[in-house]
């Protein structure tokens, strides 16, 4: 237990100290959110006044979507690279706690993502609505999700190109996943592919959560737990720690 602790708080610590990792964890959604939020310049769904209620749900979509697979994608694959998980296997640590250590860092992140997005929202004047009782459960799929997606390009490709395909990957998945731009704004092609994407089904997850008014969700829900059993497993079936 003392070593499962013990890296799980040196995980963190990286991170935190990673100033690429802390921009796209924090940085970069919480400069969306008070900017889009400040200067309503995007079209807003119906029935929907103010930016922050819509962009609120959207852009802590992002950060599960930042730290679940850009952070914990990225700082893998170059750990892959240099064998530092060569390493780590063969000491009294092994790889299962290992794992473990990584799923709690992602966990310890998102808690201080979620906590600095709520309370920047709530400045900007959000009114949370929906049934946020169910928002833990969507936050916790949506890690599954993009988590096993992170792992799979750290686990099969070099660092450089997981950093490069992550990073690729996440402006694809913010840009038509609902989390800005509304899916009944987006051409019809284009919003029912995004749809189908684990972040457009987080996205939409999230606003029936926590937005009065929001679309139901159920199909959202089907295809966020397709993705979060679905990457995972690749992640576990073609892993390779060296």
């Amino acid at each position: 237990m003392r070593a499962f602790v013990t890296q799980t708080r040196t995980e963190l610590m990286l991170s935190l100290r990673n100033g690429e990792q802390l921009l796209v964890s924090i940085a970069i959604p919480l400069l969306l959110l008070v900017f889009f939020s400040s200067v309503e310049v995007l079209p807003l769904p119906d029935g929907v006044d103010k930016g922050v209620q819509f962009l609120a749900p959207g852009i802590l979509a992002l950060a599960v979507m930042s730290s679940a697979m850009v952070s914990l994608g990225i700082g893998t694959g170059f750990e892959r690279q240099y064998k530092v998980l060569k390493r780590l296997g063969s000491t009294p640590l092994g790889r299962p706690r290992w794992v473990a250590a990584k799923i709690a860092m992602v966990l310890c992140l998102l808690v201080i993502q979620i906590v600095v997005l709520v309370i920047a929202s709530l400045a900007l004047g959000w009114s949370p609505g929906g049934t946020p009782a169910l928002t833990p459960l969507a936050v916790l799929l949506g890690a599954s999700a993009f988590g096993g997606l992170g792992l799979l390009m750290a686990g099969t490709l070099r660092g450089t190109l997981t950093l490069a395909l992550a990073n690729g990957l996440y402006l694809v998945l913010l840009l038509l996943g609902g989390m800005i731009i509304p899916f009944d704004q987006m051409p019809g092609a284009i919003g029912t592919f995004g749809r189908v994407l684990p972040s457009g089904a987080l996205s939409r997850v999230l606003q029936s959560c926590l937005r009065d008014g929001a679309p139901a969700a159920g199909s959202a829900w089907i295809v966020l737990a397709f993705w979060a059993v679905l990457a995972p497993a690749a992640a576990a079936r073609f892993f390779r720690w060296e």
